[in-house]
């Protein structure tokens, strides 16, 4: 498969210059295209992608607003693609927000993303000194290292396959008015028999929160398969996990954010991150508004769970619906070829045919 870069440039050639100091390095004898330009984009599909985005002081870059609009627009751009991103700034802030806006918008135009796809890049390199402590080097050596990792992991990765794929569907919803859950009803059917279903309901104050305990002891306690505070993570969420070929969250949007105890759910997930990564397990999503802002959520999902938690992002991951009251989203007009595609989705990504 082949490397393409895309590499939308800013205006002041100097403002990328670290970014194309870092790529010259990570891709030295390599030979890969550079995209430059949105009207490039065509002819891309089952191409291994990685988007290099230089910003400037505002956060912006023209050129990859173009680029934007045409993978918002055009659903089968990057068919069969996989991809993964670097986000270089000149200052503290919109690399990451910028990084999961990409994210969303290159997977719903058929771009899968492995586990952990980004490489962030702050004006002042503080996100890598951890990172550069470990390595024994500086930040600006962390950061040409991560590049490094993350390209030779987007050449060489494959997602698996399995006869009978083991998902769990985390959820914190009522079964009775719940338009997110009637969509999983509908979707469970179309999966078929082949596979092995948990549900986990985190519902009715189960679930305490993270609070943050010192590293050592977050450790300590995940290298045991469990976690300080115990519970419905340490009981049922942590097992399936560890077993599981994919996760599908259940998302209602609550004030434009994912739930309370799904939120509580996912941040406990860093005891079993601590010993362990997932970047052979999928991250599906069901994610429903009242009103709007499901994009909104769903680059919630990204951002926890892809790029931080190191779950892989399938193709069109997240199937989205604006309903409020309830039955609303399964009496969509398009609601049940929706829900046909989606199912065929996750066989094609998750079953070995």
């Amino acid at each position: 498969m082949s490397l393409t870069v895309l590499y939308p440039p800013l205006s002041h050639k100097g403002e990328q210059a670290r970014l194309d100091r870092v790529l010259d390095r990570a891709l030295a004898g390599r030979t890969c295209r550079v995209v430059s330009h949105a009207d490039q984009l065509d002819g891309l599909a089952g191409d291994r992608l990685l988007l290099a985005l230089p910003l400037d002081e505002a956060g912006l870059n023209l050129e990859y607003i173009a680029m934007l609009s045409r993978l918002r627009r055009e659903r089968q751009l990057l068919e069969g693609c996989t991809g993964a991103l670097v986000v270089d700034g000149p200052g503290e802030l919109y690399t990451k927000s910028t990084a999961a806006q990409a994210a969303l918008a290159m997977n719903g135009a058929g771009c899968a993303l492995l586990g952990r796809p980004l490489v962030e890049a702050t004006g002042s390199l503080a996100n890598f000194r951890i990172q550069a402590k470990n390595l024994g080097t500086d930040p600006a050596g962390a950061y040409q290292a991560s590049v490094a990792e993350t390209v030779q992991r987007l050449e060489h990765e494959t997602f698996p396959r399995h006869p009978r794929p083991n998902l769990v569907v985390l959820h914190a919803s009522s079964h009775h008015t719940s338009n997110t859950m009637a969509l999983w009803s509908a979707l469970r059917p179309r999966l078929g028999e082949n596979w092995d279903v948990t549900e986990i309901g985190l519902r009715n104050g189960t679930l305490s929160d993270c609070a943050g305990c010192p590293y050592t002891m977050c450790l300590h306690f995940g290298e045991r398969g469990g976690c300080f505070y115990g519970g419905v993570m340490q009981e049922e969420v942590y097992p399936a996990v560890r077993s599981a070929d994919a996760l599908l969250l259940l998302c209602p949007n609550y004030n434009d954010a994912l739930s309370a105890n799904l939120t509580a759910c996912i941040n406990r997930l860093t005891a079993l991150f601590r010993q362990t990564r997932f970047y052979d397990k999928a991250v599906f999503a069901l994610v429903v508004s009242g009103y709007s802002g499901c994009d909104t959520v769903a680059r919630q999902v990204i951002s926890a769970m892809n790029m931080n938690k190191s779950f892989y992002l399938p193709p069109r991951f997240a199937l989205m619906a604006t309903a409020n009251d309830p039955g609303e989203a399964m009496a969509a007009p398009d609601m049940e070829r929706r829900l046909d595609d989606f199912a065929e989705n996750m066989r094609r990504t998750l079953v070995q045919e």
